[in-house]
């Protein structure tokens, strides 16, 4: 392996390359442009475009590209070279600063959710300073956001940049309530751990299932799954191993900070997790890694799995997004400081936080829903539907002192007050971590954990960041206004413990006594997408994202119909995978051993007419019944997905792909696999889910 702190950011295009390349005034303003927000003026992008170029070229590099992430989940990239004709018949190698700055894709096939009409193709990319240009595959990509013609975001950058102003403004109105004022900017940041599957290529080859739909939508038991938990964090095999030092290698390059790398829980299941930066660089990463990942892992006869649920059985992939607060002189505002002055700066932070997640636990739901999540929510590895807070046991006696206005513990002859009282020196690991909890608190960050494996980072972040900013604004009006500051803090945070303590659970959220006890409180169960996505357009939360000019409401309401639609077209992609499937392979091969087995019964008897040939017989009956059966169900998932196909309504349709589709894809796979059980394993088409989980040897 070479040299970590050699080719660490060798393929960025980042400070250390921008102070050798750049005269050093350019570097000052690029410098403000980058830390302020500031817009920057064309002759300066002309200085750093050439710059970046010659770093470029001199890396071999041929071509660049404006580097987005429109509404399809995924990255998106046109190269364009840098070649331009000169006098002679020659070509000279050109970048321009407006070509650095603001690049023009065609928008006509993303998703916009009727942003613009089918025909309009104009999108334009505009460079993000902030995030660092990289080389990936020889062409150097400019990390941008992407927005229409008429201006409205078809990306989840402008957004996930929309919501990080939105806190640093409001987070800056309290830090100067405190007497913060050398404070210049407050910025979320965000160590997104990443789950995943590995598998060996040749039997991903050999499944429709997993190459069209990324989980596999049938597959037997294995005889052994996770039962024995002796993968997790066990010796990582030689294959694998040589993955991820391949993997890591090529992160470090492009400046990812990758830090853990170990085995999880599920057979072939393995994670990785980066240490914490900015939320829109930490976005741009964790987008690059899950791109790395499976571009690498063929390199290895292997394919990364990304899919929330790809196996039945055993445990799904999540991405746990761990989210603090820091201000740009280095202090996390959500670590308990030393002096009552930090205590209270601390729980109103974390009181905003709090009041947050208990006014917008629907919008935290919806940022985490998906087809594949529902497979994974709720089940043993992952936390219930149901949005909660774990602060753990030290944290909450805390609250509760304050909230009553009572000693903490006993150990305080005095009630406990807000800015005379130095909280307990508690540690950052007070107590366990809540592996049940959707929202944790982990000593100077929470962890939301429902988020998919799939899935950008960017839509939670933004929830959380436009929340939070919510709730900060609402305690600067109050606090700014206040005739006696500590008695208005201390009324504040009392009141909004007292108000928002529901949300707060730190017990076992996998228990059904919880699910009943959430909804006394008046949480929400939104088991399923559907069930979630309608609150995306709620009055309350049009208002929170348009009130902070996160989004406009037509840029709400365009990405719940993208949310829906892709739900739709998640499940239609699967049920006639499912269809072909069964039709082209399972029901022939359930018919080949059928006749096999009733072939090698004839034969018994003509040899010897007392021969017992029950055993043939009877599974031959038992594998005609079951393909009969099969037969029926794939007649009613065909019917349904008749009717689906029918609905013009994008969320009728989606209920309706909840309430019949689903539960006919269901019923059909319980048929086959339970065929793949009691059928000779040379005649049945796929490679077994023992082969798929324990193939890497």
């Amino acid at each position: 392996m070479a040299n970590v702190t050699e080719i660490f950011g060798s393929m960025v295009f980042d400070e250390s390359a921008m102070k050798a390349r750049l005269p050093k005034e350019t570097f000052r303003q690029l410098q403000r442009t980058m830390k302020d927000g500031r817009s920057l003026d064309i002759n300066i992008a002309n200085v750093v475009a050439n710059a970046m170029k010659d770093w470029a070229i001199e890396k071999g590099v041929t071509h660049y590209t404006h580097w987005f992430q429109p509404m399809t989940g995924n990255t998106a990239e046109k190269h364009d070279s840098f070649i331009s004709p000169d006098v002679d018949g020659k070509v000279i190698m050109e970048f321009s600063g407006k070509e650095l700055v603001q690049g023009e894709p065609d928008a006509s096939s993303f998703p916009s959710g009727g942003l613009r009409a089918t025909f309009e193709a104009r999108g334009y990319t505009a460079w993000d300073p902030t995030s660092y240009a990289f080389i990936k595959d020889g062409v150097l990509c400019i990390p941008t956001a992407f927005c229409s013609y008429g201006g409205h975001a078809l990306d989840k950058k402008t957004p996930l940049l929309r919501s990080m102003e939105a806190i640093n403004r409001q987070a800056l109105r309290i830090l100067r309530l405190f007497g913060h004022t050398d404070v210049i900017s407050v910025k979320t940041t965000v160590g997104p751990e990443q789950e995943y599957f590995l598998i060996d290529k040749k039997y991903y080859e050999q499944r429709k299932d997993l190459i069209y739909t990324g989980r596999t939508l049938f597959g037997a038991k294995a005889p052994r799954g996770q039962e024995m938990e002796d993968h997790y964090f066990g010796t990582i095999k030689t294959r694998v191993k040589a993955f991820m030092n391949e993997l890591n290698e090529e992160l470090w390059k492009v400046g990812v900070l990758a830090k853990t790398e170990h085995n999880e829980v599920a057979p072939a299941q393995h994670e990785l997790a980066p240490i914490f930066t900015t939320t829109n660089i930490a976005t741009d990463h964790n987008q690059l890694t899950m791109e790395l990942m499976q571009r690498i892992a063929k390199r290895h006869g292997l394919v990364c799995l990304l899919h929330e649920k790809p196996f039945e059985g055993v445990n799904g992939s999540g991405k746990h997004n761990n989210w603090s607060i820091t201000t740009d002189t280095g202090v996390n505002l959500l670590d308990p400081g030393d002096t009552p002055c930090e205590n209270a700066q601390f729980l109103l932070f974390l009181c905003a936080v709090i009041k947050a997640v208990d006014e917008y636990q629907d919008m935290l739901r919806v940022s985490a829903a998906s087809a594949g999540n529902d497979h994974r929510l709720g089940a043993n590895e992952a936390p219930p539907a149901v949005v909660s807070m774990f602060v753990g046991s030290e944290l909450m006696e805390i609250l509760e002192a304050i909230e009553q206005d009572a000693p903490y513990g006993g150990k305080e002859k005095e009630l406990m007050r807000i800015g005379v009282h130095v909280l307990p020196k508690f540690p950052k690991d007070t107590t366990d971590r809540n592996r049940t909890s959707p929202f944790a608190f982990t000593g100077n960050k929470f962890e939301f954990r429902m988020v998919g494996s799939s899935a950008s980072i960017s839509g939670p972040n933004i929830v959380l960041n436009t929340a939070v900013a919510e709730e900060l604004k609402q305690f600067a009006d109050i606090l700014e206004n206040a005739a006696d500051f500590e008695a208005e803090l201390h009324e504040l945070i009392r009141k909004t413990i007292r108000e928002h303590k529901r949300i707060s659970f730190n017990g076992n959220g996998y228990d059904d006594a919880w699910i009943e006890e959430a909804e006394r409180r008046g949480l929400l169960n939104l088991k399923t997408t559907p069930d979630a996505l309608p609150y995306y357009v709620k009055e309350k939360n049009l208002r929170l994202f348009t009130s902070h000019k996160v989004f406009s409401e037509e840029e709400v309401r365009a990405r719940y119909e993208i949310k829906m639609e892709l739900y739709v077209k998640t499940l239609t992609i699967e049920a006639r995978t499912m269809t072909d499937m069964v039709n082209k392979d399972i029901l022939p091969a359930g018919s080949a051993y059928a006749k096999q087995l009733a072939d090698t019964a004839l034969a018994k008897k003509a040899l010897d007419p007392s021969i017992d040939a029950s055993y043939e017989t009877e599974l031959a009956r038992k594998v005609s019944g079951l393909t009969r059966t099969i037969c029926q169900r794939d007649q009613a998932l065909r019917e349904a997905l008749g009717k689906a196909e029918g609905m013009e309504d994008f969320e009728e349709s989606a209920f309706f792909f909840r309430d019949e589709v689903l539960p006919a894809m269901e019923a059909l796979r319980s048929a086959a696999d339970e065929l793949e059980t009691v059928t000779d394993a040379k005649l049945w088409p796929y490679p077994s889910y023992g082969q798929l989980l324990f193939g890497i040897l």
